[in-house]
């Protein structure tokens, strides 16, 4: 006997929008042409890109700081042009990437407890693309490594560490690049692209593994990203421009292992996917309704579960990593939704009776911690994400500040050709920062030597003070 309803225990997962007191209020959301979700969270902050004027700035909130924001609230403003991404460090909860039209890349470092003044020295800025950096993404598993592309057709990663571009792809693309996706390890990277072609790269071989020619046959733009299983996933439209999803093996391009026709809209569909539940949610930008899809390795692999929807329609999306929900609540996802003048959070939940942590919700998760260091992804290492367990929920440790380590120019040699660009030469630049590292060590024990020698004096004189006290009280 054939099932008519597949088992799922996500078939009932529901959304729920936040009450209006714990919405963000009064933000005047960009109005950039540009498809991107135009906000980034974190267990921290949330990061929404703003109009303004003359130049580019994005909005940095503490979560808790909900109502009505004021106008005259602090901003990241560093940028000559809008800004067209954001995206923030998954290490490292109060560093922030920002690509802008002036073709710039930013970093930028936020204080623990939120802005207070308006943020305008970037950590670093990346300098390396000649039009404007419409995409930031950072590496999942190791420790200041970015990507950035732009509308040059170029995609630069690069070790902020140093503030050095390590790896320049900038002959593999004859279009626009749409969208960038990491793998899970990082050791590879999905496009699509205007050209209708979707490709999976290896960038430190600088060289593509695989490749579909009209991914999706209509003309608007497509997106492409990793599943954990090393699957890739996209959405685009058909020559009907009927919006689809499909779901491809990168081993094998020739035909997708499923392709879905949804509907007739001409919003772009942002995919957000979540890799411990297999879960992949999809908001249309204009749309008013998240729709959400299981994917598994049965037939027909891309199972529709339901649609959230809501009156307003959205101008971009913002999706919390796992560590940021409430695990007591059975939170498996939360949106921050951008309307005109608001963000509006959206709560998915799975209804449980029990109030037992749910280990099958709640599988181990990727934690804050890098598994590589930036010069060993360069020099060819792998790693998966270090997991940790919500069974306790996460609570955020204290993290280190970014620092950059400025190479001196006289120092290094001309690189030969643009293929040894994948110089290794923060080498150097570890010397340099233990030598400085030393000597503020030994200029801090200095410090504490003083300090001692100070209060020892001052005991002294406490004592005789309280001798000469005691002689005139007697």
């Amino acid at each position: 006997m054939r099932r008519v309803v597949r088992q799922s225990k996500f078939r009932h997962v529901f959304g729920q929008a936040v009450k209006n007191d714990q919405c963000y209020d009064d933000i005047r959301v960009s109005r950039v042409t540009w498809d991107s979700s135009f906000c980034a969270v974190n267990p921290r902050f949330v990061a929404i890109i703003i109009e303004a004027s003359g130049g580019g700035a994005f909005l940095v909130l503490p979560l808790h700081k909900t109502g009505r924001i004021d106008k005259s609230y602090p901003t990241v403003c560093g940028h000559t042009g809008p800004v067209l991404d954001i995206d923030w460090c998954p290490h490292n909860d109060q560093v922030i990437a920002s690509g802008s039209e002036d073709c710039t890349v930013m970093v930028w470092q936020i204080p623990e407890n939120g802005l207070t003044l308006s943020l305008t020295e970037p950590v670093v800025i990346l300098e390396g693309h000649s039009k404007r950096v419409g995409i930031v993404a950072w590496h999942p598993t190791a420790r200041n490594v970015l990507l950035s592309a732009g509308c040059d057709n170029a995609i630069i990663i690069w070790n902020v560490g140093t503030g050095e571009a390590l790896i320049n792809l900038d002959d593999m693309h004859s279009d626009m690049i749409y969208n960038v996706s990491w793998s899970r390890n990082g050791s590879l990277i999905c496009t699509a692209s205007k050209d209708k072609k979707v490709r999976v790269i290896d960038p430190r071989r600088q060289e593509i593994v695989a490749e579909k020619e009209k991914a999706h046959e209509g003309a608007r733009p497509m997106r492409a990203i990793f599943l954990a299983d090393g699957n890739v996933f996209t959405t685009g439209f058909s020559r009907m421009s009927e919006r689809q999803l499909a779901l491809w093996n990168p081993k094998n391009m020739q035909e997708p292992i499923a392709l879905h026709e949804m509907d007739t809209s001409n919003g772009v569909l942002l995919p957000f996917y979540d890799p411990d539940t297999s879960i992949i949610y999809l908001c249309g930008k204009g749309d008013s309704s998240i729709r959400y899809f299981e994917i598994t390795d049965e037939s027909p692999y891309v199972h529709y579960l339901n649609t959230f929807s809501s009156k307003e329609p959205q101008r971009g999306m913002g999706y919390m990593p796992k560590r940021g929900l409430d695990v007591n609540k059975c939170e498996i996802a939360r949106f921050f939704k951008l309307h005109e003048r608001k963000c509006e959070p959206i709560i998915m939940t799975v209804p449980r009776k029990s109030d037992l942590f749910q280990d099958d919700l709640y599988p181990d998760t990727a934690g804050p911690e890098a598994a590589l260091e930036a010069e060993e992804w360069f020099e060819g290492k792998n790693a998966d994400p270090i997991l940790i367990s919500l069974k306790h929920g996460y609570i955020p440790g204290k993290n280190r500040d970014l620092k950059v380590v400025k190479k001196n120019i006289l120092d290094s040699k001309p690189a030969a050709n643009k293929k040894s660009d994948l110089i290794c030469a923060p080498k150097k630049t570890t010397d340099t920062a233990s030598v400085q590292n030393e000597a503020k060590l030994d200029e801090i024990l200095k410090e504490i030597k003083s300090i001692k020698d100070t209060i020892c004096n001052q005991d002294e004189r406490i004592s005789k003070l309280e001798q000469q006290l005691a002689k005139m009280a007697a």
